[in-house]
């Protein structure tokens, strides 16, 4: 039977700072590029050192890139125990991409981190959850390429990603010729709306109970009772340069950055975590699970 006891995985997306989405269109020059390499590097391994205290194992979610200039930080992510992850190769959303040309992509950032580690890569998620209705193609894909677990389909109302109406925990997300398990990000259902409390900006913009809640929420009526943390190494960074963003950009970007150390050492403290791919092992050996198409 698939496993019904709740269960939390807690994820970091790592990419340095200028390949945000907000930061699409900006000129970066070599000099701004070494920053936040540098930065990347320091509150990367800042995680590494709160986790190792705590005894929490994650999964890291990697742009196969940082295997050029960095491979030795993710040796260490996953000399660690932790899991490591595809990103995509360098960080651009799935709407950029043909089916062939997303093919090459993954293909590229999974070999590149698997001789990084000498361990297999078997779990995807897209920049800026850009699996999205008119991208569901990538599912065949990641199948195609041997993933075991996509989680880039965050089932909000936003104006970069999402589909709202997908399930909220656990399932087999339909392509057009194959399935592929897929681990949402948690949400808090709220007046009929899907409210994003799975991490990233919404973790430093509401305030803690938000995510609290909607954890509980979604352990307490998930079928299965998994839900999905995500966050991003910059996130903890508040001496790291500052990007010239537009105003709402800005906002989205940095709010909360003062208070994001404090605040994951306070969810770490109360609660016990686990790697995608433990979860995604359990879940393959169990029941099987929802199948949602998901059509246009």
């Amino acid at each position: 039977m698939t496993p019904n006891y709740p269960r939390i995985i807690l994820s970091f997306d790592v990419e340095e700072h200028y390949r945000i989405e907000a930061a699409r269109g900006l000129t970066i020059n070599c000099q701004q590029e070494a920053h936040y390499r540098e930065r990347l590097d320091y509150s990367t391994r800042w995680l590494l050192d709160q986790l190792a205290e705590r005894a929490v194992r994650a999964t890291f979610f990697i742009v196969g890139q940082i295997t050029e200039h960095n491979p030795g930080l993710v040796r260490a992510i996953a000399e660690a125990g932790h899991e490591v992850a595809s990103h995509s190769w360098d960080h651009r959303r799935v709407h950029h991409f043909t089916p062939a040309t997303f093919r090459d992509d993954v293909r590229r950032s999974k070999d590149s981190l698997e001789q990084a580690t000498g361990a297999a890569v078997v779990g995807f998620r897209a920049p800026t959850f850009s699996v999205v209705r008119e991208t569901l193609w990538a599912i065949d894909v990641l199948a195609e390429l041997g993933m075991r677990y996509d989680s880039s389909i965050y089932p909000v109302r936003h104006d970069r990603y999402g589909i709202p109406d997908a399930p909220r925990w656990p399932f087999l997300a339909r392509g057009e010729t194959s399935t592929l398990l897929e681990l949402p990000p948690a949400t808090w259902r709220v007046l009929g709306a899907n409210l994003p409390v799975g991490g990233g900006g919404y973790f430093r913009l509401f305030p803690l109970a938000v995510m609290r809640r909607g954890l509980a929420q979604t352990l307490r009526q998930g079928q299965p009772p998994v839900a999905m943390l995500y966050f991003h190494p910059w996130e903890f960074d508040p001496d790291q340069e500052r990007l010239p963003l537009r105003r709402l950009n800005r906002f989205r970007t940095y709010v909360g950055l003062s208070r994001s150390r404090n605040r994951l050492a306070a969810l770490l403290d109360h609660r016990v975590f686990e790697r995608a791919v433990d979860v995604a092992e359990s879940l393959d050996a169990g029941a099987p699970l929802a199948e949602a198409s998901l059509p246009s």
